[in-house]
């Protein structure tokens, strides 16, 4: 019975309260593919092992590390597994269809990442050929591969024309794994170098290192960076997390500014909820007026508003989390390229939730006091 009432009071003016519902919708969507947008600027950061460390030049990623450093860290107590690879920077077709591509080591690479579920077949294939190369399922799609298929890159970092076949497509074991890699043999490219008698051949952009247990990463760390103190290229190991952070730290302003972004648009539709019940109750002061002559308590009066308050703000709140999911799949199809990884996840979600349950109680505070402070003449006088 009461949450019929409450209904019915949040809808005597049905226009008024349909704008307001609107609005509510609109910024809880707005705040939930804001935050959705934060978490997939955070996503290789959650997918990040904590037994993987990586291992790169100490000045920069853009030096590169002798390849004879790999048997030195394998002899590190506490290294289960070394891979190595090279940032590619190859074009297909034109620059718009960007995408990462990396030259690496492949069976000790996909060694160190199970959650890349390739099958048996496809596997063997990709390791067996020298100029196979392994793409994402989502990265398949968007350009239409199939396993057999030539692909052919242009390098801007080691130029030229670079054919490569389609060896094998990945899967994530999970919806939060990057499916738009493209990877192929190291030994490809270190070949195509040695015969141009680049000084680049023998060289590697990073190491990958498995360890037996995650508490063991700083004392790890620490000792690979000793072993190569003092010599011509000295290393920076840190763990798979870090290494990601500091990527993401880079556009720290832009997930700033969108974070306040969402701050502001919260803001906003509290102003418009708070003025919708502000002249709920003003229209109503007198049949607050006549509760009180009956006998209704300040808590009862209170419950009828903040109770109307969250009538409205639920409702907005529920639709803007439902159109949150469709509207996400289409900014995912149309940003794709820059967040491979765009889920919408159940944080993110109950989030949505909490901040429409605090933006209406606190949109009907300031009318719950107006309505449980007026004297009792002076509603009266406002009946008519």
């Amino acid at each position: 019975m009461i949450f019929k009432i409450l209904y019915r009071n949040a809808f005597r003016h049905k226009l008024r309260t349909f704008l307001t519902v609107s609005g509510m919708a609109i910024a809880i969507l707005a705040f939930g593919l804001l935050h959705t947008v934060i978490d997939a600027w955070y996503a290789g950061v959650s997918a990040s092992s904590a037994t993987r460390l990586i291992t790169r030049n100490s000045i920069s990623l853009i030096f590169p590390l002798p390849l004879a450093y790999r048997d030195t860290i394998h002899h590190v107590e506490g290294v289960q597994n070394v891979s190595y690879g090279n940032w590619f920077g190859g074009i297909y077709i034109e620059e718009k269809n960007f995408f990462a591509n990396f030259a690496v080591e492949p069976e000790s690479y996909l060694d160190l990442y199970p959650e890349y579920v390739i099958p048996d077949d496809q596997r063997m294939s990709f390791v067996r050929e020298r100029k196979g190369c392994l793409a994402g399922r989502k990265l398949a799609e968007r350009f239409g591969w199939s396993v057999g298929d030539t692909i052919t890159l242009t390098g801007t970092i080691f130029p030229g024309r670079w054919d490569f076949v389609l060896s094998a497509i990945y899967e994530g074991s999970d919806k939060y794994i990057d499916e738009t890699l493209f990877l192929f043999h190291w030994d490809y490219l270190n070949e195509s170098l040695k015969k141009k008698d680049s000084v680049e051949s023998d060289q590697v952009g990073f190491y990958i290192i498995c360890i037996e247990k995650p508490y063991m990463a700083a004392r790890i760390s620490d000792t690979v960076d000793a072993v190569f103190k003092n010599s011509l290229a000295e290393t920076r190991t840190e763990t798979e997390k870090a290494f990601q952070l500091g990527f993401v730290a880079m556009s720290e302003t832009i997930i700033k500014a969108i974070q306040l972004v969402s701050l502001v648009v919260i803001f906003i539709i509290l102003a418009v909820v708070a003025n919708t019940m502000g002249m709920s109750v003003r229209e109503r002061i007198g049949e607050f007026a006549v509760l009180k002559t009956l006998g209704f308590r300040a808590w009862q009066i209170s419950f009828l508003i903040i109770g109307e308050s969250m009538v409205i703000t639920v409702l907005g709140g529920v639709t803007g989390i439902l159109l949150t999911y469709p509207a996400a799949k289409v900014f995912s199809a149309a940003v794709g390229r820059f967040f491979p990884v765009f889920n919408i996840t159940w944080q993110t979600m109950c989030l949505d939730f909490a901040v429409t349950v605090i933006v209406g109680i606190l949109a009907g505070i300031v009318p719950t006091y107006r309505a449980v402070t007026v004297k009792i003449t002076e509603g009266f006088g406002r009946i008519g």
